[in-house]
């Protein structure tokens, strides 16, 4: 039997055919690489020749064809960056008009297919939920979104703000031309950044930015002193009264300051007018009267309120009127304070002093009463249920003339007749029966018979009606005097101040003389109202 043939460790024939062939193919990439690599040299060596020859050209004489040849080379290649440092000068606006149409309009790298979907936006998560309009309104759209995005934006920079304009002039443009000139004074940095500023809550101490403004009852001056101005706590108007038994009511613009309307009570000389909390009625006393008024202004009628079943008063005159509108604070004689419902002006009950009542006011939360007596005394009464909480002296005074507390709650001011002002810490007043003030104004040196808080707790105005200009503005925590203010000057301006008041927003600031003015001012740090 004949053994079997082995196999060649090589292989049969066709395997070295295969070999053949892929030597062969690797011999021919070699082979290209070298001519890619050779034409890529010629290239690089033309360029070179052409960069030195630009380079001889502009080296010896050649400047006029090189610059044209740079400015052939932008038009094709602009930057898209340019257009914000284009010349302000307007010949050049057709050069940059034929610039902007070279520019070639740029597609996206892709589209995206999610993005055209109309998706739903949960409008009720925490960093969503402020700008809903309505409860209803719990999804949008993501160009709602968008567009509701803007407007929270513009709203909150006061406009459009110039670096976020398409368009470039507005974006070179540096300022914006006031209109009026009585406002070329104003703040350049509040005019552009609109609510920013007017929301600071830092007032700077020793010069207050104030400007004179016209009368607040210029188109109808009293014919006697004023007794009362306020500011309406909704609207753009002040209310001026005085002793010509008329009550009158302005829109304030700080210009012309148009009269809305007067009324005049017969034989009624105003000691005291003030709104209602929701500023819908006014109610009036007068100087020797027991008889008091109350003017509806939505009907135009006039309501008088002759007597109070269980009150025996000869004369109504000092009256407050609680911040939620819901009492009537009556101060009587012989240290009484009678609580009114301001609803019915029927008779809640009464609270007695040991001293005559000088001034009584509520404390914000109207939780509270704080009164004070011609003895000295400070009072703190509670309103349900009208008993005395506290009772402490006021610090070196012998006779109470004013009294004020701020609207945050911090501050009790006390006015004597000798001029000093203390002011205490509120939670003081509440606890301690011998409260030492925080701090003790002396500018006035005669008796401090009117002072109130601005709405934000950062001025407290402090007034006597016994000297002219006798008008000092206490910067507060500082509690030191802003020194501009009055003006001093050979002219007295401010005629025995009869009563102030701040607008809600602090931005206009009034006192009623006893020549029958009410002196307007703007205080720049805050908004008009």
């Amino acid at each position: 039997m004949l053994p079997a043939k082995r196999k060649s460790p090589g292989g049969p024939g066709p395997s070295r055919t295969s070999e053949q062939q892929s030597h062969s193919r690797q011999q021919d990439a070699k082979k290209r690489e070298e001519e890619l690599r050779v034409r890529n040299l010629k290239k690089l060596s033309a360029t070179l020749k052409e960069e030195e020859k630009l380079h001889e050209i502009l080296v010896f004489g050649g400047e006029d064809e090189f610059v044209d040849r740079l400015l052939s080379d932008t038009k094709i290649r602009v930057d898209p960056s340019a257009d914000l440092l284009d010349s302000d000068d307007d010949d050049d606006d057709d050069d940059d008009g034929e610039k902007e149409a070279a520019v070639p309009s740029k597609k996206p790298a892709w589209v995206d297919e999610d993005d055209e979907m109309d998706e739903s936006i949960e409008m009720t998560h925490r960093y969503r939920k402020d700008m809903m309009k309505s409860k209803a309104e719990k999804t949008l759209s993501k160009e709602k979104l968008q567009i509701r995005l803007q407007q929270e934006f513009q709203k909150a920079m006061g406009g459009v703000p110039s670096w976020a304009s398409r368009d470039p002039k507005r974006r070179l443009s540096k300022a914006d031309d006031d209109d009026d000139d009585d406002e070329d004074d104003e703040d350049n940095l509040l005019s552009k950044t609109g609510d920013l500023l007017a929301k600071s809550t830092y007032l700077p101490k020793g010069i207050l930015e104030i400007k004179r403004c016209a009368h607040a009852n210029s188109e109808r001056p009293s014919n006697g002193p004023l007794t009362t101005v306020q500011f309406h706590p909704a609207a753009q108007v002040v209310m001026t009264a005085g002793l010509d038994h008329s009550i009158s009511l302005f829109q304030v613009d700080g210009k012309l300051n148009p009269k809305i309307q007067s009324i005049y009570l017969e034989k009624f000389p105003v000691y005291k007018a003030r709104f209602s909390a929701d500023g819908e009625q006014v109610i009036a006393t007068g100087v020797r009267h027991r008889i008091f008024y109350v003017y509806d202004m939505m009907s135009g009628s006039i309501i008088p309120v002759p007597r109070i079943r269980s009150l025996e008063e000869n004369v109504i005159k000092k009256f407050e009127v609680s911040p939620d509108g819901s009492f009537l604070l009556l101060s009587g004689a012989a240290g009484y304070l009678h609580m009114l419902s301001m609803k019915s002006k029927e008779l809640i009950g009464s609270m007695k002093m040991n001293a005559c009542a000088a001034q009584a006011v509520f404390s914000p939360d109207c939780s509270k009463i704080f009164s004070t007596c011609d003895s000295g005394e400070v009072y703190v009464w509670d309103v349900k249920s009208r008993r005395c909480l506290n009772r402490f002296a006021d610090d070196g005074s012998l006779r109470s003339s004013s009294l004020a507390v701020s609207k945050d709650g911090r501050y009790v001011s006390c006015g004597s007749d000798s001029g000093v002002v203390n002011v205490y810490s509120y939670d003081d007043c509440l606890q301690n029966s011998a409260p030492k003030p925080i701090k003790s104004i002396m500018n006035l040196v005669t008796a401090a018979t009117s002072q109130v808080f601005n709405p934000c707790a950062q001025i407290l105005a402090v007034a006597s009606e016994k000297l002219d200009d006798a008008v000092k503005l206490v910067h507060i925590p500082s509690f030191t005097v802003f020194s501009n203010f009055p003006v001093q000057s050979k002219n007295k301006f401010i005629h025995c101040a009869r009563a102030m008041d701040f607008s809600p927003n602090s931005g206009f600031f009034s006192i009623a003389n006893n020549k029958g003015e009410a002196l307007l001012y703007r205080l720049k740090h805050y908004s008009d109202f």
